[in-house]
């Protein structure tokens, strides 16, 4: 028994895959070792970041240079049992496959980048990790209004920028277009409430404007977009209850909450100083036509009058 056990370690398939586990182990731990310096070192959160990536990526590729050169010597024997396994492998493990080869699609053709806000496999969130199989998002939504966190972190297979629509908020322009409706009650001065519109809007967003101006003209020169304006706009729309106003307004995609707080809080202030010219409108009903009701309390009895026609 020895003899056997003795004979199977010093076959050439087994010395060629002892020395393959040797080599990779080796250079886990060198790549381990590179890692953990980063994170002791490497005070800037960025940096640290893209460092410790590029090791990662380095022991990798170093891994597959090393398991290659082991087995060099010997693909001639191995070569049927290789191509049945991958066979086996790559169905067994198809979506893991289509995960690397998303992350290969994110890594060179851009889809995102680390710090970029994107909707992925019904997810939005910042991307705040990128992994060979997975990417990180820092979520937001869901049961918290608006863009703001709600603390979950996911973690969602690149094999997705295949099967779905990635939105990226912030690739190459970091603007989105908001507007918000202002209904205002007929017979107030609608000439004055679109002055007073503009001028507040104006004023919380004239800066969003400015700079989105810049990142709208490279986007212009890289795709195939029309020149449009990137000012704010005030329109009107008569409805049935009251006059409605759209304020459409550009801002970064990050601030989106914040400046519709400051613009509904000036809004509210400048109404407030109009001295009733400006009067915000809401729904209100009107309940015509209700029966009379009649209650008898010696007797007990209820009688309801109608006021119906006959």
């Amino acid at each position: 028994m020895q003899q056997l056990i003795v004979k199977w370690l010093l076959s050439a398939g087994v010395q060629t895959a002892l020395v393959a586990i040797l080599s990779l182990l080796v250079v886990y731990l060198i790549t381990y070792a590179i890692r953990r310096i980063i994170t002791r070192y490497v005070a800037d959160t960025a940096t640290r970041y893209r460092a410790r990536k590029v090791a990662s990526g380095f022991g990798f590729f170093t891994a597959l240079v090393v398991l290659g050169a082991v087995l060099t010597g010997h693909l001639g024997q191995l070569t049927v049992i290789i191509g049945l396994a991958g066979a086996g492998v790559a169905f067994a493990l198809q979506e893991v496959l289509a995960s690397v080869a998303g992350w290969a699609a994110i890594a060179f053709s851009g889809f995102y980048h680390p710090g970029d806000r994107v909707q992925l496999g019904g997810i939005r969130g910042d991307v705040i990790d990128i992994g060979i199989l997975r990417t990180t998002l820092m979520e937001c939504g869901d049961w918290v209004n608006a863009d703001l966190y709600n603390g979950r972190i996911v973690r969602v297979a690149n094999s997705f920028v295949f099967k779905e629509a990635v939105f990226n908020y912030s690739a190459d322009f970091p603007f989105l277009w908001d507007e918000i409706t202002v209904p205002v009650r007929y017979g107030s001065d609608w000439e004055h409430a679109r002055h007073v519109l503009t001028e507040v809007v104006e004023e919380v967003c004239r800066d969003y404007a400015e700079q989105s101006k810049e990142s709208w003209g490279r986007a212009v020169r890289k795709y195939q977009l029309n020149e449009i304006s990137i000012d704010p706009l005030v329109t009107l729309a008569a409805t049935d209850n009251w006059i409605a106003f759209t304020v459409r307004y550009i801002v970064d995609y990050r601030q989106r909450r914040v400046v519709r707080d400051r613009l509904f809080t000036r809004i509210l202030q400048e109404v407030d100083r109009s001295a009733g010219r400006v009067r915000l409108a809401s729904a209100t009903f009107e309940v015509t036509n209700i029966p009379g009701l009649e209650v008898d309390l010696p007797s007990g009895k209820i009688r309801v009058q109608s006021h119906y026609e006959p």
